[in-house]
């Protein structure tokens, strides 16, 4: 039988060179477990930043954060590691039996987690993956490029979610322990999706209200990133293809009234 309140909620932020960001992730976050402590969704939370080795104040911002709040950790990266090296590096330290990570930017408002963990229960779910229900934000260059490469995910691996790199995954910790993603890129999102469905989890869609960064600069849209998801997709393409299932999957949409 699936708990109906959450003991430990753990959020993560992979960050590198996020310093206009840092500070207000984290205050989002903050005030957002509050809140579902005090509604009785979640009995306690705790945040982590992976510092995959800033060159700016990310760093010196996070530990001060830590400092002072026990509840706050960071991990601290020797040498950059991309996206997939810090997702995997999350995934080891956190502590949560429920498992939420995201971007540094909060592309969606921070409000959609409590909805996520109400979905999560109602659907006796093992995964949330959020999509963009608007992406004309993100400029037409991403979007093409989004679009192509969800397609190009759906034709190889025989998924269906839908903008499967997007940065809201809600998670169990079960199925974290048997998926395990090896990729270092930003591969890494899809790879995760992947394996959690060919291992029978049953995941659950929502649409979310997407916000665009407005400081700063993405780099997941670089050439270098694409090549690296388009190398590791190919190399990994023939494991995930060989996953045997321990369970029956199941991925739904639920409405955006839930």
């Amino acid at each position: 039988m699936i708990q109906s309140k959450v003991d430990l909620l753990s959020i993560f932020f992979p960050m590198w060179n996020e310093e206009d960001y840092v500070e207000r992730a984290v205050r989002a976050a903050e005030d957002e477990c509050q809140r579902l402590i005090d509604i009785g969704e979640i009995a306690a939370y705790e945040l982590l930043i992976i510092d995959d080795c800033s060159t700016d104040r990310t760093a010196e911002i996070a530990d001060a954060l830590a400092e002072a709040d026990p509840r706050i950790r960071v991990v601290h990266h020797p040498v950059n590691r991309g996206l997939g090296g810090s997702i995997k590096t999350g995934f080891a330290n956190v502590r949560g039996d429920v498992v939420l990570y995201t971007d540094a930017d909060l592309p969606f408002e921070m409000l959609e987690l409590g909805r996520a963990l109400r979905v999560l229960r109602h659907y006796e779910a093992d995964m949330v993956s959020a999509y963009r229900l608007d992406r004309t934000g993100e400029g037409p260059r991403r979007a093409v490029y989004s679009f192509i490469y969800n397609a190009l995910v759906q034709m190889s691996f025989g998924t269906r979610v839908r903008d499967i790199n997007f940065a809201f995954k809600l998670v169990r910790r079960h199925v974290l322990d048997v998926a395990q993603p090896v990729s270092e890129g930003s591969f890494i999102d899809a790879e995760l999706v992947i394996r959690a469905q060919k291992l029978g989890f049953h995941i659950v869609q929502i649409g979310v209200d997407y916000f665009p960064r407005s400081r700063g600069v993405s780099t997941l849209s670089s050439p270098a990133v694409i090549r690296r998801m388009l190398k590791e997709m190919r190399e990994l393409r023939s494991e995930l293809a060989g996953i045997a299932p321990i369970a029956t999957a199941s991925i739904d949409h639920a409405p955006k009234t839930e």
